[in-house]
């Protein structure tokens, strides 16, 4: 088979305030990069849709994103060991065993710095596993591994909430989640979340807005895993005060997904315990992607959902 020498992909064109969606334009004719002797070209099936992606069509990522980058920090492909066999991207390109990322590794970072998933070239399930998943694992046993009978809070019913949920469940733990509304709230209890007080770790995905609400549920000696900003990044009232800080004595870490150890540490609990990942069955074609972003702007979806790449289904 010989490679060919342009794809299909979707590239992220003068994002900032306002811009949304239409930072995204579809080129037919993407220029596959020339391979050099430790380089191999994959196809990708399918590539699921993070909060950070659409921050950075909107111009609100905190980090270095280069005009005309394809988006997609997740994917599954056909790449790596050998010819025809599947494997998942990794987040970092660089990223292998040290506890937290350098500017090194965010230069190398799928769909900011470096092309992303939704291009041309089953695995909707593993196309979830490297950013949401991964960033899930890394908050619950990056630093301390979780313990059977600790209490995990998560908040929404976002990809990285629900693999938490999943994770600490598989262990033992028990999982309180919050959510506004009750549909939702109905899907959490069944994958096994429950009442408490007092949480060992949070799962912080909402930002200024929420943290102080966090410091108040988590227990002395606990774990708040700072990952996400649904609610934005301003200054707003009622943020924690240093005694506050100070006298909740627990450990407060941001979590920027996670290294390749990670990544195969969590593979390995995923097999072992028969984890499936939450999808929600809206799946658009890659053409689509557009409608993709606007479905997760909106809030409508529950767990992940992803873009098929159908020429190749």
């Amino acid at each position: 088979m010989s490679i060919p020498q342009t794809t299909t992909a979707w590239n992220v064109y003068g994002s900032g305030p306002g811009a949304g969606t239409s930072a995204l334009q579809l080129n037919n004719n993407q220029k596959v990069p020339q391979l050099s002797p430790e380089d191999v070209l994959a196809k990708l099936r399918a590539g699921s849709l993070n909060y950070r992606d659409l921050v950075i069509c909107k111009g609100t990522y905190p980090r270095v994103v280069e005009d005309g980058v394809v988006p997609g920090s997740d994917g599954s492909g056909v790449s790596r060991f050998k010819k025809g066999g599947w494997v998942i991207t990794a987040f970092y390109q660089n990223f292998f065993g040290r506890p937290a990322p350098t500017d090194a590794n965010f230069e190398k970072a799928l769909g900011g710095s470096a092309d992303g998933t939704f291009r041309e070239f089953g695995r909707l399930e593993g196309s979830t596993l490297s950013c949401a998943a991964l960033t899930a694992w890394n908050s619950l046993n990056g630093l301390q591994t979780l313990h059977a009978g600790d209490c995990v809070l998560t908040q929404g019913t976002g990809g990285i909430s629900i693999f938490a949920l999943q994770f600490a469940v598989a262990t033992g733990a028990t999982v309180i989640a919050t959510t506004s509304s009750d549909t939702k709230a109905k899907k959490l209890k069944e994958l096994g979340a429950h009442h408490g007080l007092g949480c060992n770790r949070v799962i912080e995905v909402g930002g200024p807005s929420t943290i102080k609400q966090s410091l108040e549920a988590i227990v002395p000696g606990g774990h708040i895993a700072v990952i996400e900003f649904l609610t934005g990044m301003e200054k707003c009232e009622g943020h924690p005060s240093f005694l506050e800080l100070f006298s909740r004595m627990c450990v407060v870490r941001g979590i920027e997904v996670g290294s390749r150890t990670h990544f195969e540490e969590m593979i390995r609990a995923i097999k072992v315990n028969n984890i499936h990942p939450v999808l929600d069955y809206t799946v658009f074609p890659l053409q689509q992607l557009q409608a993709i972003f606007q479905y997760q702007y909106e809030q409508k979806h529950f767990g992940k959902f992803v873009a098929s790449i159908p020429s190749i289904q």
